[in-house]
Order: structure tokens, then sequence, then C-alpha cells
């Protein structure tokens, strides 16, 4: 399913191979929580904007609309008119993110919505049975996303049970595949790496995952409070146990230089909401660095975002009509920044891909983090 490509360095480029299609990487997916990107961006402009991959979330669309309902209309590719490869989190970082809302047990989660308090539960064979609903390409382990810094024994029974169950979801998701009435018999599980900052705990973590022979591996738990050099390092500490043909995925990272650093380092698939957040204040990248479009000195700016980018944004609007846009509150403004933004990640991973098969990607990489650390 994974063709390893060419390497240069550590980084890789590759192609993943999937019922919906080919995922070149390293990829970048765009971020769709409940079956849509933020800012009034339709699957079409996807498309237009290059989005190999959409993510959506299995706890999110589990409470509205429901999956069963997404099942009954086809499956989330149906319901939402996207014909190219989803990958759905699994919940397990709700596990983290609504800590006040939870209790966790070996069965699973409890938790209390966060939208109406109602009482809800999941553990892996739930998750599972959400994503097969869904109908998803890639369907993400449900796992425990532990805060750092955590005490080391938590993080150990964590990591154990974390274990425990990649393993349940491995057996509920091969008997969901075996179904007759299954969207997507096809349907692939990724396990996810956990262990907080400790090395060896992310490293006999990734040594028992490993075994199960999944399709692709995830590191999560990062960007969760640690500084990017814990991260960087974890990275380093976990790859050499990560297997080599298969697609490894670094869950919720990151920013530009996030990305290139992570790619050097062996990481092939990233995901992370700042591409579309960002842009809906109006903070925009772009090949130079980053802007605040609200600045005053782009009022009588007629010049694109960037000369450079060939994004429909940029193609027929000027930084001082889209500034106008932000300081009116039209919804318009924060469309057009979303369209540049997920233009500018996408192509930032096809300009990595083809230095990485040119053999310069460590000379990209050097001058590219130059160029985001600016503020234009």
């Amino acid at each position: 399913m994974f063709k390893l490509i060419k390497t240069n360095g550590k980084a890789r480029r590759g192609e993943f191979h999937t019922p919906h299609g080919i995922i070149q990487t390293p990829v970048f997916m765009n971020v769709g929580t409940l079956a849509a990107i933020k800012g009034a961006v339709s699957t079409v402009d996807l498309k237009e904007v290059g989005c190999q991959v959409e993510l959506s979330n299995t706890y999110h669309l589990h409470l509205r609309p429901g999956d069963k309902i997404i099942k009954k209309l086809g499956g989330l590719h149906k319901f939402m008119n996207w014909d190219r490869p989803i990958l759905t989190d699994s919940g397990g970082f709700q596990v983290f993110s609504l800590a006040a809302l939870r209790k966790i047990k070996e069965e699973g989660v409890y938790f209390n919505s966060h939208i109406d308090g109602r009482k809800i539960f999941m553990g892996p064979e739930e998750s599972m049975q959400i994503q097969s609903n869904l109908g998803s390409t890639i369907a993400m382990a449900f796992d425990e996303c532990i805060e750092n810094p955590s005490t080391y024994e938590y993080a150990k029974a964590s990591c154990e049970r974390t274990v425990r169950w990649l393993v349940r979801c491995k057996n509920e998701l091969d008997r969901l595949n075996s179904l007759p009435d299954t969207i997507n018999k096809k349907q692939m599980l990724f396990g996810i790496n956990q262990g907080g900052i400790y090395d060896d705990l992310r490293v006999k973590n990734m040594q028992e995952i490993s075994k199960l022979d999944l399709p692709g591996y995830a590191i999560g738990g990062l960007a969760v409070g640690e500084s990017h050099d814990e991260m960087y390092r974890i990275i380093e500490v976990v790859e050499p146990h990560m297997p080599v043909h298969k697609p490894r995925y670094l869950m919720g990272v990151g920013t530009p230089s996030n990305i290139l650093e992570a790619v050097s380092r062996g990481i092939d698939f990233f995901d992370c909401v700042i591409a579309s957040r960002n842009a809906r204040h109006a903070n925009l990248f772009t090949e130079h660095g980053t802007m605040n479009l609200l600045n005053a000195k782009y009022e009588l700016d007629d010049k694109p975002i960037d000369p450079d980018c060939q994004c429909p944004t940029c193609r027929h609007y000027s930084r001082a009509y889209i500034r106008h846009l932000f300081k009116a509150k039209e919804m318009l403004g924060m469309r057009l920044g979303v369209l540049h933004n997920l233009y500018f990640y996408n192509k930032l991973m096809e300009n990595i891909r083809n230095a990485i098969e040119n053999d310069q990607f460590e000379a990209y990489k050097e001058k590219k983090l130059k160029d985001f650390s600016s503020r234009l």
C-alpha cells in the first residue's frame, strides 16, 4: 500500500495507495472536523487548492449529525461530496481536550457531551463502529492523549492501556470490514504511538504496536504543551523503530517550520487547524513570511497577498480589498483567507516532495526556515 520512492537524508518521498486514490507524500491533510473546512470552503474548493486528504473527527460527527445518519446517506464521502481520501480521527484527542467532562476506564471513556451535557461512552469498539459507519479511508485507533508533562507512572499505565485498546480496535475493524452492509470494506487502521516525553516509553510502545503490522502508524501526544525541541527529540527517538515501508503521521502538527523539521526527521503525514484558524483572523502565510492583513499599511495595497501565489484569492483579489472584508466582518474575507492558506500548505508539500526527488531537501529546508521566520 505504501511505496517509498526516494529518500534524501531521512526525508521520504512516497505514495500511499488507498481505495479512494493515491496520496503523494509528504502530505498535509486539510482539517474539516465536522465534514467542513471552517471558513465557508467547499469540497469543490478543496480540489482547486490542491487538497489530497480531508480529515474529519469521529467524536464530533457522532454527536451531530450522528454517524448512523451519515451511514444511511451513503457514508462520509457521499455526504460531503468528496471522492478523495478521508482520514477520521478516533475521538481519542477528546479524552485529552474534554478533561473536565470525562472519566477514563479500562473499557473506554465516559463523556459528558460538550454540546448538551448528555452522557456518552466511547471505547475502542465504539470508535471503530462510528468510523466504519462514516466509511472513511483511514480510521485512527482509539487512544489516550496525555498532557505534557505527566508523571512517568501515569504515562506508563496509559501506554499499556493504549496498546490493549489498539488490539481491540484491530479486532473490531476486522470484524466490521467483513460485514455485508459495511460502506468501506477496505477501511485501514493506523496505530498511534504514545508515551509523553519519556524516551523509553515511546520506544517500547512503538515496538509493541509495530508487531500488529498495521497499514500505517502515527506519533500522537505531541504539540500539547511540550517545547518544539522536545517534540523534535521525541520524533528522533521514535523514528528508528517505525516500520520503514509504512506511512508515518505526526498528529496535530503544525506550522510550516514544524513540518519542514519533521519531514527532515522522517515524517510523511501532517494535519493542523492552524492553516484555516489563522486565516480566519487575517493571519496569512506566504513564501516570504507571515502577514497580518489587518495592519493599516495594507489599506491602499493593491497587490495580491503573495504576488508569486497562484491560489484563487491571489489571482483575483488585492490585499486592500481582503483587508476591507475583514474590517467589515464580511464572511468573504475569511473564505478568501482560508483558500489562500490551504493552497499555501498544499503547495508547500508539493515543493517539499520536489526537493526530496531532486536531492535538494536540506538546502530547501534551510532557505524556507529563514523565509518563514519573517513577518511582513
